[in-house]
């Protein structure tokens, strides 16, 4: 498929489907203008990609974008709502200026996309040892695998997490 007919394959499925789709993220969302601008990201998405060819299923094609987007937008919504929580039990005069909290949401967000293209098990053993401080030995006890794997594993993590700074 050319370029040209991509774009009027996108157009076709926007002019189509578009009000839908956006009635349905408000719906799912409680807010017309955040359904509204996931729905615009979807098709912003599919401009980006590759269309299949023979497109047979239009709304189960953009519901499963839509889905993607909108589990992306949930887990950074409770990434927000955590720091603020932390943040409303630290002593006023030690509470970061809004420049600072942008930033580090900004860094949140960021460290989460980078973690969530990570394969499910590098991933894990990556949390396990940063954030739980489990060596590698514990870690493969306690996912039940081998000591090479565990390293494995991580060295798949750091080189991706080394690749998307």
């Amino acid at each position: 498929m050319s370029p040209v007919e991509a774009r009027q394959q996108a157009g076709t499925l926007y002019n189509e489907h578009h009000a839908w789709l956006a009635t349905w993220l408000s719906r799912k969302l409680h807010c017309r203008s955040l359904g509204a601008d996931l729905a615009h990201d979807t098709f912003l998405r599919i401009l980006g990609s590759r269309l299949p060819l023979d497109l047979r299923e239009p709304r189960a094609y953009l519901t499963t974008i839509a889905k993607g987007l909108l589990n992306n937008h949930l887990r950074r919504q409770q990434l927000e709502l955590a720091y603020l929580e932390a943040l409303a039990g630290m002593p006023e005069p030690a509470q970061p200026s809004p420049e600072e909290r942008l930033a580090v949401l900004e860094t949140l967000s960021e460290i989460d996309r980078i973690l969530d293209r990570l394969p499910a098990k590098a991933r894990q053993v990556l949390l396990l040892a940063q954030l739980d401080g489990l060596s590698y030995d514990e870690i493969a006890k306690l996912l039940e695998i081998s000591l090479s794997t565990v390293k494995r594993h991580m060295l798949l993590a750091l080189q991706r997490c080394l690749k998307a700074l």
